[in-house]
Formats: C-alpha cells, sequence, structure tokens
C-alpha cells in the first residue's frame, strides 16, 4: 500500500503538516540563495502589475480608441480581467520557486510550534522582503527604459499613474484594512497549493482568491513597490509630448512621492499583510491542525 502513487489532494490536515515543512525549509535556506529567491518573486508580482496595468488601460469608464473604433468597458469587468491577468505574478512565485514576504507569513506555523525560531523567522521575513524590493524596483525601472507607459497614446501610463495616485493617497487605518484582506486571500492561496500534486492543481488554486483580492481593490505591499514607483517615475521623468497626449500636468498626481508611498501604502498596507496572512490564516491553521493537544 505504501508504495502506490497517490493522486488525490492532500486534505487539510495533511496541508497543514506540509505547509510546516516547508515553513521549516524555508527558514533555513542560506542568505544568498533567499535574497536571490526573493529577487525573483519581486520581479514576478511586478509582472503581473505590468499584465493588469496593460490591460486595464482605457477601461475605467472611459474608451480605447483603435483606429476609428472605440470600446468601453464596464469597470466589473475590467477588474475581473486585472484580476485574472495579475494572477501570474503568483503563478510564477509558486510553480517557478521564489520567495514571496506575503506567502512567506505562513512560516508562522513551523514558528508556533517551535520548528522554527523567532530569530530565523525574523531574517526570513527582513531578507525576503528587502529582495522583493529590490526585484520589483529593478523591474519598474526597467519599465521606465522601455518607454512601454508611452503605448496606446499614453494609455497605459495614465493607468498606472491613477493606480498610483490612488494607493499613495489610502488613510492609514483603510490601507491596514486592505492589506489585512488582501494578504488572508494571498495566504489562501498559497495554503490550497499545499493540496496540489500536479502544476496544474496549483495554478487552479491560485488564480481565484488571487483575482479577488485585485478585483476588490486590496492592497499589496510588494505589488505596491512596484505600482507606486512606477508611477512616481513616470510622474518625474515623462516627456512634455507624453502629458499632452493624456491631457494630465505632473500637478495631477501630487501625491506621488517617497514620504506617501511609504507613510500612506508601504507601511501599513505591510502591517495589515502581517495580520491578514500570519495570523488569521496561519495562525488559524496552526490552531486548528497543529497546535499540540
Amino acid at each position: 500500500m505504501s508504495n502506490e502513487l497517490q493522486i488525490d489532494s492532500l486534505l487539510p490536515a495533511e496541508m497543514a503538516a506540509k505547509a510546516e515543512a516547508v515553513g521549516v525549509k524555508k527558514a533555513n535556506l542560506d542568505g544568498a540563495s533567499m535574497f536571490a529567491l526573493a529577487v525573483l518573486a519581486g520581479a514576478f508580482i511586478a509582472l503581473g502589475a505590468i499584465f493588469a496595468t496593460t490591460v486595464g488601460a482605457g477601461t475605467f469608464g472611459s474608451t480605447w480608441a483603435d483606429g476609428n473604433a472605440t470600446t468601453s468597458w464596464p469597470t466589473g469587468l475590467q477588474r475581473l480581467l486585472s484580476g485574472l491577468v495579475f494572477s501570474l505574478g503568483l503563478i510564477l512565485v509558486v510553480v517557478g520557486g521564489a520567495e514571496l514576504f506575503t506567502g512567506n507569513n505562513l512560516i508562522v506555523m513551523a514558528w508556533a510550534n517551535r520548528k522554527v525560531s523567532t530569530a530565523q523567522l525574523a531574517r526570513s521575513w527582513g531578507v525576503v522582503f528587502a529582495g522583493n524590493f529590490v526585484g520589483a524596483l529593478a523591474t519598474a525601472v526597467l519599465m521606465l527604459w522601455s518607454r512601454q507607459y508611452e503605448f496606446a497614446g499614453g494609455q497605459i501610463g495614465l493607468q498606472a499613474l491613477t493606480i498610483a495616485q490612488h494607493k499613495a493617497t489610502l488613510a492609514f487605518g483603510q490601507a491596514v484594512a486592505l492589506g489585512i484582506l488582501c494578504n488572508a486571500l494571498v495566504c489562501l492561496a498559497v495554503w490550497l497549493t499545499f493540496s496540489a500534486r500536479t502544476t496544474i492543481d496549483k495554478i487552479a488554486a491560485v488564480v481565484p482568491p488571487i483575482t479577488a483580492f485585485v478585483a476588490a481593490g486590496f492592497e499589496h505591499n510588494v505589488a505596491n513597490m512596484y505600482f507606486i514607483p512606477m508611477g512616481i517615475l513616470i510622474k518625474e521623468t515623462a516627456s512634455p509630448a507624453f502629458w499632452a497626449a493624456i491631457g494630465k500636468t505632473p500637478a495631477d498626481f501630487a501625491a506621488l512621492n517617497l514620504a506617501n508611498f511609504l507613510v500612506n501604502n508601504l507601511i501599513p498596507v505591510t502591517l495589515g499583510n502581517l495580520i491578514g496572512g500570519a495570523l488569521l490564516v496561519g495562525g488559524v491553521y496552526w490552531f486548528i491542525y497543529l497546535r499540540k493537544r
């Protein structure tokens, strides 16, 4: 019996044991590998953000001209499509292999069972957070050099600026709440992949929760490491021709600066992501399946 091939998906108790084992493995990675995998994850999430920005361009209650034809997209459909394509980021992380801060909040399950020390947990989260930032920011710089934001008459750049402006103007408490909701869904997506036996299983598990958080407008700190710097870079470097094409000026995006990025978004969203992922998903499933009776 023990040699038979098992093809059924893992049940939740088995998923919890797998999550704990994965957490131990992640926490014991050497520093160089951990950082390199984190850079990859930051870039992967940024690729999902690029895809979502491109798909969403010109659809927020407006039209996108294509020759003599124009089409208008309902906001709900635009959000659905943006969420679907943003799923690319976590698919690349899970299937391709990378270290993502938000998903790694589930290491708390191994920590709660004393399989991972507090120092190891803090090291993992710190190194991965830094690596994610480097990967996302480097991708933003590369995108700036590509001038892809000028495509479609500047509509892609306008979409990038609009997304970044909105994120940079959130109230602190609002950003925390949106971060909690976001990472509850992200960690549930990662949790569901622990049941998977195949690559297709993993992809199918990832897409619905990630689509939901993007469509609902929740806040993901690593995605925002791309979205807001991208908006700031466009604002600070775009040509007069670009601003003329979109009918805006840099003054229309006054909130796009480093202080607002950190205070109004990155800090509160990271706090919310920790609560949503480590406490509401990792902590709850640890309590149900792994705690010592």
